[in-house]
């Protein structure tokens, strides 16, 4: 309760107007990096497309592999983000469709795509939709605070406490992360 009060009240942060295969595009560039290293990586990706004049995730062709990867992107992320774009290209990413979808379904028809796993799933589920109830059993920083603040007790089974709002959970890990890091 402390460390809550500590954190204070958390909401979803302002949702930035993307389609939902940029989404996904700049989610699958942050996976195992760090904050820092996704965020200029990505910036130099924007600049990219900013560039050649096409929108993300048309920019991951391979007619423009060698810049992508000047940007600092790597082959398998380069891969993911192709069959993004193919994906988008198909009609398989209708951002209605997606927030319509159970979590379990949506994590599915998402972690369909190559290079998109269940981290990726709970950041689209989290900060794209919106889903009040989700906890993300993969993001380490989450899981490492509330493991801190609970003891030995598994994270999963006593976020379960905090259902329909474990969403809200989360945001308030992050944020204890963040004064941590600060302090």
């Amino acid at each position: 309760a402390a460390a809550l009060g500590e954190a204070g009240p958390v909401d979803f942060p302002s949702q930035r107007r993307e389609r939902l295969g940029t989404f996904l595009c700049r989610t699958a560039n942050a996976q195992l990096l760090s904050a820092a290293a996704a965020t200029s990586i990505w910036r130099r990706v924007e600049a990219l497309a900013a560039v050649r004049g096409v929108d993300i995730p048309e920019l991951f062709t391979p007619d423009n592999a060698d810049a992508v990867r000047a940007c600092g992107v790597s082959r398998g992320k380069m891969k993911t983000m192709t069959g993004i774009r193919d994906a988008g290209r198909a009609g398989q990413l209708e951002a209605r469709a997606i927030r319509r979808m159970r979590l379990e379904a949506r994590d599915a028809h998402l972690s369909a795509l190559w290079g998109i796993g269940q981290w990726t799933c709970d950041m689209v589920s989290l900060f794209y939709c919106r889903e009040p109830d989700m906890w993300p059993e993969g993001d380490v920083a989450v899981q490492r605070m509330f493991r801190e603040l609970i003891g030995r007790r598994k994270p999963a089974k006593a976020a379960l406490l905090f259902a329909p709002y474990r969403s809200y959970l989360a945001l308030a890990m992050w944020r204890l992360v963040a004064l941590q890091r600060e302090g």
